[in-house]
């Protein structure tokens, strides 16, 4: 197995089990090719670090926060959603540790490397728990995670762009955005879609997606760009 050394002090942290440490950092389809590995995959600490991950970002935002239930929701959600860990665990290096198979570690920078890396800081956080735990768990949310939220807060990174873009909209121009279709294609199992985004009778972006809303989101997104609105 590869040596954890260097993730651990990235960390600040040393396991009395460095097994756990290590069985966070393998992907199901590693074992795929290398079926006696003596580890298991990392799904079971996954399942438990994003309970755990939930209540420490729960709490916070609950002590800190006199703010309505549906805000905190949100912000919640903008914390714990697959980009937001996915960057924590780039900005961590946690890619250098990960155990993958040959085709998986060939996509870097893709959407499905980026959910593979948002599930390890989940996995990661579960083996910190059963090794640790609960307050190494919430030093390590504090530190990497929560320490994010006000730059969340600063430019409504809690709003999904179809609502942020909506606002914008509304409060700059007081028009309400609207979209449509312009292009659909593949078959009805793998659709591909790319939708416009209009403020009056005018085209301000588009984007693409695997459905409707999807890229309605993506337009959303490249219109808040185009206009300067982010």
């Amino acid at each position: 197995m590869q040596d954890i050394s260097g993730l651990e002090t990235l960390i600040g942290l040393k396991f009395k089990e460095p097994k756990l440490l290590q069985q966070a950092l393998v992907h199901r389809s590693y074992l795929n090719e290398n079926p006696n590995f003596e580890l298991d995959h990392n799904e079971r600490l996954e399942f438990l670090g994003d309970a755990v991950l939930e209540l420490i970002v729960t709490e916070h935002l609950y002590n800190t926060y006199p703010n309505p239930e549906g805000e905190l929701t949100n912000w919640r959600a903008s914390l714990v959603n697959a980009n937001n860990l996915a960057i924590v665990g780039k900005d961590l290096g946690l890619e250098d540790y990960l155990y993958l198979s040959k085709g998986e570690s060939k996509d870097k920078n893709t959407k499905a490397r980026g959910y593979i890396l948002a599930n390890t800081i989940e996995s990661l956080l579960g083996a910190i728990y059963l090794d640790q735990g609960y307050l190494a768990c919430s030093q390590f949310v504090h530190k990497y995670i929560l320490e994010k939220l006000p730059y969340i807060l600063e430019h409504k990174l809690y709003l999904d762009a179809k609502t942020k873009f909506q606002e914008a909209a509304q409060e700059k121009i007081g028009v309400t955005p609207t979209y449509s279709v312009i292009k659909e294609t593949g078959p009805d199992h793998n659709k591909a879609f790319t939708v416009a985004v209009h403020i009056g009778g005018d085209q301000i972006a588009e984007g693409k997606g695997t459905s409707k809303q999807e890229a309605e989101t993506a337009a959303a997104e490249a219109g808040l760009k185009a206009k300067r609105w982010e």
